[in-house]
């Protein structure tokens, strides 16, 4: 093992550490605040008149608030997973990536419980589900598993951060004075001890071991809470896998496009180098192959039977109304990928980055089109109802407050990029240098 010089430490903390916003990081920052204000006050309308404001009604109840809902479930789930699995497997070729995907995950779910409370349209009867819970209900069962799951998720990226805040707390000389008080009382209590260590150290494999569970678990109710009804579309068993393989895709979508943004943003290809995307590529195409089967699996069966609902449901998607987004969802956001990075040349950060973007626009388009079609076409045929029942296109409330929800989530990631290292600066040191006792 080569020993790392204190100039050689210097360097790695000078690059990883915090540093305040640029020009464009001040444009960015400042364009996600106007796009939450403008999403605070379309919700601030929708308490005060109700739900009436939206573009659902009778039939399409659960709209493009849910299609966000699952949106995040679905890419918080990489990111707290891939740390899990990558400590402890003990792979240590990630660990420039572990906060990145973590700090997705918090975000990712965070304010996937927050569209579930805009969606209820009576926020103040939340109590309701804690005082009142029916062990039948599956959304009993979700609110549950994302607790359990943002909570760990949550430990996860701040136990590994308690070395971080030492080594800036003792090594940085110019970190504003707001920060540092922020720092030591977020860490006042982190000595650096070998017995302080080792405990940390136990925490977060149990953590590690724990959230293996809770993120299968996660996805698997949410898929539930759509397969427990018979409703075409969603009336399969198969949607747990489903959901799962999905989600994995759009993680890793997430990552990859959140990787490659820090290393341009923070000149980090020194540590987010062409191998991690390299590495991270070959990841998703083994995701967006799997994803693609339980697709195949998700329809061929039902078009073989061919029972007069889901021929319906199907005909809509494959050529009738939702045909172009249907087969833009697909296309972009799981063949196109896999043509772009299964060649070595494709791999490279620029195609990572613009794979992961096709990624994760082809399966928000996705979870849209796995909601709203089936609510348009129930058991029961429409007879007798409004024009308006017999379509969904979400109001400006409703698109307001669904971009004011992924403007938040951005923005959530940027503000803790300001404050927090992005990459762990201990973890990195150690790569690199067993004597590390004179850090903190």
């Amino acid at each position: 093992m080569n020993v790392v010089t204190v100039s050689k430490t210097e360097q790695i903390i000078k690059d990883i550490q915090p540093r305040p916003f640029g020009k464009v990081g001040k444009i960015w920052l400042g364009f996600l605040i106007a796009i939450c204000i403008v999403g605070s006050y379309a919700y601030y309308c929708q308490l005060r008149d109700g739900l009436v404001v939206t573009a659902m009604g009778d039939y399409v109840s659960w709209g493009i608030y849910i299609s966000n809902f699952v949106f995040f479930v679905a890419i918080s789930l990489v990111g707290s997973l891939i740390t899990a699995i990558f400590r402890l497997a003990n792979i240590h070729w990630s660990t420039p990536i572990t906060r990145i995907a973590e700090i997705i995950a918090v975000s990712a779910i965070f304010f996937a419980s927050l569209i579930i409370i805009v969606d209820m349209g009576r926020p103040e009867r939340l109590y309701n589900l804690f005082l009142h819970p029916r062990l039948q209900s599956p959304i009993i069962w979700d609110v549950v598993v994302i607790g359990t799951y943002f909570i760990i998720s949550l430990l996860l990226l701040y136990l590994p951060l308690l070395p971080d805040i030492k080594i800036l707390l003792k090594q940085s000389k110019e970190m504003p004075g707001w920060m540092r008080k922020f720092y030591s009382w977020l860490g006042s209590f982190w000595t650096g001890s070998k017995v302080q260590k080792q405990i940390n150290n136990h925490s977060i494999k149990i953590l590690s071991i724990m959230i293996i569970p809770v993120a299968f678990c996660i996805h698997t109710v949410t898929s539930w809470l759509f397969a427990t009804t018979y409703r075409p579309g969603w009336d399969s068993t198969n949607f747990g896998a489903y959901f799962v393989s999905g989600a994995f895709l759009v993680g890793a979508g997430g990552v990859v496009t959140a990787m490659y943004v820090f290393r341009q943003m923070y000149q980090l290809s020194d540590y987010i180098t062409d191998k991690h995307f390299d590495r991270m590529g070959k990841a998703v195409v083994l995701l967006a192959f799997l994803y693609l089967y339980f697709n195949v699996n998700e329809y061929l069966v039902p078009a073989f039977k061919m029972k007069k609902p889901e021929e319906i449901h199907l005909t809509e998607l494959f050529s009738g109304h939702f045909a172009p987004m249907f087969w833009f969802a697909i296309i972009v956001g799981m063949l196109l990928p896999i043509a772009i990075l299964i060649t070595k040349s494709g791999r490279k950060p620029m195609m990572v980055f613009i794979a992961g973007i096709m990624v994760v626009v082809g399966a928000w388009f996705k979870r849209y089109l796995i909601v709203t079609p089936t609510l348009l076409h129930p058991f029961l045929p429409m007879q007798d109802v409004p024009d308006k029942f017999r379509t969904y296109f979400p109001s400006w409330h409703e698109w307001a407050i669904a971009f004011g929800s992924l403007a938040g989530a951005l923005l959530v990631i940027t503000l803790f990029a300001r404050i927090f290292p992005v990459i762990p600066i201990y973890e990195t040191i150690i790569g690199e240098d067993e004597n590390e006792e004179h850090l903190i």
